[in-house]
């Protein structure tokens, strides 16, 4: 697995070799196999310390996330299904934390928006001035 790198965003990719994992025992189904394998996976990401990652993102995964990331998954019968999982769970944390919401500009109404909404104002007037009783001093 040397050089394999995890891909996080368009602009972030982990290496493999920088990740922690620890492996133990599960407590979900599994029967006697449960009780004698590894099979719960935790992965962890030290943030403060890795190399893959610029100052920038480092700053935000630090104010988002904290010094260390971890992910944990017992959720299957094989370590190595939990060990994709985790992983999957890792790179979906930290591309939440690393996403930025672009600034929103913010815009007028168009001039044929001002149209519609004057002319639908005189229709709207029109269909209630139709509906008044005729005054008998215009008859």
């Amino acid at each position: 697995m040397d050089g394999a790198k995890l891909r996080v965003s368009r602009s972030c990719a982990i290496g493999l070799d920088e990740l922690e994992w620890r492996f133990t025992g599960s407590g979900g189904p599994g029967g006697q196999h449960a009780n004698t394998s590894n099979t719960k996976v935790e992965v962890r990401f030290d943030v403060e310390n890795s190399s893959s990652l610029g100052p920038r993102q480092r700053a935000r995964l630090l104010e988002r996330l904290g010094p260390v990331v971890a992910a944990t998954a017992s959720d299957r019968r094989s370590q190595h299904q939990n060990r994709e999982l985790a992983l999957e769970r890792l790179r979906s944390r930290l591309a939440a934390a690393l996403h930025v919401n672009p600034n929103r500009l913010a815009t007028g109404p168009s001039r044929a928006a001002k149209q519609r909404r004057v002319e639908d104002k005189r229709h709207h007037a029109e269909v209630k001035r139709s509906r008044r009783r005729p005054d008998p001093a215009e008859e």
